[in-house]
């Protein structure tokens, strides 16, 4: 018997941070949260979440924020 087992990843879900100003260049509204699950799979289903990968990137100069350089500005507006 085959068994097809591996991981793939979720779906993209994208929130943008309205109020929230980026740290490098200072603009505001042009921060956009990103948030992707990795599954395990079975078959092709999805059996558990492995990780989450979390980051934020400005639209503006394209300074890519990840979930350790989060600011807490940044968390309260994704908390929200």
């Amino acid at each position: 018997m085959i068994l097809f087992f591996g991981t793939r990843p979720g779906k993209k879900e994208t929130k943008k941070l309205s109020h929230v100003s980026c740290s490098h260049c200072g603009q505001t509204g042009t921060i956009t949260a990103v948030a992707q699950p990795n599954y395990a799979h079975l078959f092709w289903i999805p059996l558990f979440t492995i990780n989450n990968i979390r980051y934020a990137e400005c639209s503006h100069c394209k300074k890519v924020y990840y979930k350790e350089d989060f600011t807490p500005e940044m968390e309260r507006a994704l908390s929200a």
